[in-house]
């Protein structure tokens, strides 16, 4: 396939984009402990609904900030990708 054939694309490569979606999902993990763990240090008795919350507010919050994270990197990259394809 020669340079004229290649098609460019704007398209991360399979590698970064499954990089971006374990960092979300590690994100999320690590939100979902520190939301639990933050409910659970202030919380006396039964603490089962509150630390529920607190982790799924930290989960979806984790995940939320790195997938934003995410897709900005995938992006410059892209960006980043493009201008060394111009040259």
């Amino acid at each position: 396939m020669n340079q004229q054939d290649r098609r460019l694309s704007a398209l991360p490569s399979v590698l970064a984009r499954v990089v971006a979606f374990v960092s979300i999902i590690v994100a999320g993990v690590a939100g979902a402990l520190i939301g639990f763990t933050l409910v659970d240090l202030q919380c006396r008795g039964n603490c089962d609904v509150p630390n529920s919350i607190g982790l799924i507010i930290g989960a979806v919050t984790g995940a939320f900030g790195m997938g934003v994270v995410a897709v900005l990197v995938l992006r410059a990259t892209g960006e980043w990708k493009e201008l060394e394809d111009r040259k």
